[in-house]
């Protein structure tokens, strides 16, 4: 019985990674295709990603979206820490109440927090662009990396800093030599949730941004209705780069650990 179990589980499992892999292969082995065609490959050809590179709009939308992720990513990671940080230090009732309003934009549909952003910038007769997209995404963001950083701090012994204090450390030198290295983790996992939030949203970035200004998503939704082989380059490249990111990411703190190991037992 519990064979069978485990027979019937690993078929699950195989089930949901097809459902969930399938179509991202499927669109990076089209992008290779020669023809317009999205059922058959008639060969093999590089010219949807001539065509991408040659393309001002959709390198417009590269453009936009990595400067946005990147500034929002920043500002949002150092933002978030710093005010974790102060949170770990204040009372438990004001801790309470900043926890749980800032979980609302997480809670919230993203819908609701475009239209609320959009009539906030209407209302104080903001032009809407690209610095109004840069500003919801930082808002959006910084939630995220409070709630990565916030559990890493609570498992931090309380006094730590005050011991750095009183060895003659400033506030700064004890918030940087002291806290942030033993926290580092969390942080960095924060900007990268930081950086993927930013870099694939599309509800808040269509209703902040302005005309003349869009990012990848929004030049995907307005382009997906017709056939564009393009967009098979511009997905498979955005799949390259993210595998890439994710190897380097686990692959290099591997290679450095086992480096540490290896000094250490040599000595």
């Amino acid at each position: 019985m519990k064979q069978k179990k485990g027979i019937f589980s690993k078929i699950y499992f195989a089930l949901i990674m097809v459902f969930f892999y399938l179509p991202i292969i499927y669109v990076v082995f089209f992008s290779f295709n020669s023809s317009k065609s999205l059922t058959k490959f008639t060969g093999f050809s590089l010219k949807w990603y001539e065509a991408m590179f040659a393309n001002r709009s959709i390198m417009e939308a590269i453009y936009y979206t990595v400067l946005c992720a990147v500034i929002a990513t920043i500002v949002s990671t150092i933002v978030g820490t710093i005010t974790a940080i102060g949170l770990s230090k204040n009372r438990r009732v004001i801790r309470e109440l900043v926890t749980q309003v800032n979980n609302l934009p997480m809670l919230n549909p993203e819908i609701v927090t475009a239209i609320g952003l959009m009539l906030f910038f209407t209302s104080l007769r903001i032009k809407t662009g690209f610095m109004t997209m840069l500003l919801a995404h930082i808002a959006f963001c910084i939630p995220y990396v409070m709630l990565s950083v916030t559990p890493r701090l609570r498992q931090l012994d309380p006094n730590l800093s005050d011991a750095a204090l009183d060895l003659g450390c400033t506030p700064w030198q004890a918030m940087t030599k002291v806290i942030i290295p033993q926290i580092k983790g969390s942080i960095v996992a924060g900007a990268l949730v930081a950086f993927s939030m930013s870099f694939d949203d599309f509800v808040i970035s269509m209703f902040t941004t302005g005309p003349g200004v869009s990012n990848i998503s929004i030049y995907v939704y307005s382009n997906v209705k017709r056939v564009n082989p393009t967009i098979n380059a511009l997905s498979a490249i955005i799949v390259y780069v993210i595998t890439i990111v994710l190897i380097i990411v686990n692959v290099v703190p591997m290679l450095r650990e086992r480096k540490l190991k290896k000094e250490v037992l040599d000595a």
